[in-house]
């Protein structure tokens, strides 16, 4: 009972960590856009008073902005707390890397699987959207920027590479944890949310440095 107690108190405490760390990051999030935009505002009626009209569409486009990134803030939220059950169907890789590429810039290393992958297509496009992201954000010649597919064994392994400036072994450790971000205006969700798509697809995320520099974030899934 003494031990089933200690445990208990300790997983509360965990919680009110990661509690009190989700407030921290959606306060500090919603600061940075109403923020501003409660400043624009204020200019943008100031500027409507002196007839000075000629810098408000500036103000409104900022305003914009914001309201823009504040929305996909808030999606990206709902999205990972709201993520369902992948509705697995046969994906020609040809067609899913034409897709991807529609969306983000990036080149395939070797050749791609002439067989078909059986995975959730909107889960998998978003976990590979967030990984590619990242890798264009790590300092890596967008050249370098990489999508590796290999299948072997009964499993498909899904890797995103670069030549950024990888991450040091704290960073590693804390990665795939929810809201952990080491970017000012990270939400700490997109290495998260792949990990839950891998883990709900019966697979698995790993990442680590590469040789010569830069880094690997693979996704191991069944085929």
């Amino acid at each position: 009972m003494l031990l089933l107690r200690q445990i208990t108190v300790e997983l509360r405490r965990q919680e009110v960590q990661t509690w009190k760390k989700v407030i921290r990051v959606i306060s500090h999030e919603l600061n940075n856009s109403l923020a501003p935009v409660a400043s624009l505002a204020h200019s943008g009626a100031e500027l409507i008073r002196r007839g000075a009209h000629e810098k408000l569409p500036g103000i409104f486009a900022t305003i914009e902005e914001r309201a823009r990134h504040l929305d996909g803030f808030i999606r990206g939220y709902a999205h990972f707390a709201k993520l369902p059950m992948p509705r697995t169907e046969p994906i020609d890789w040809t067609g899913f890397v034409t897709r991807l590429r529609s969306q983000i810039p990036f080149t395939v290393d070797g050749e791609l699987p002439e067989t078909h992958a059986h995975f959730d297509l909107a889960q998998m496009e978003q976990a590979l959207i967030n990984l590619l992201k990242n890798a264009h954000e790590s300092g890596s010649p967008a050249r370098e920027v990489a999508l590796r597919v290999r299948q072997q064994g009964g499993l498909l392994r899904v890797e995103v590479i670069d030549r950024g400036h990888g991450m040091s072994e704290e960073v590693l450790s804390n990665a795939l944890l929810p809201f952990y971000s080491t970017k000012r205006s990270g939400t700490g969700l997109g290495l998260a949310l792949a990990r839950e798509i891998a883990e709900a697809h019966g697979g698995r995320i790993s990442l680590g440095n590469r040789e010569g520099g830069g880094l690997a974030v693979a996704m191991v899934l069944p085929t």
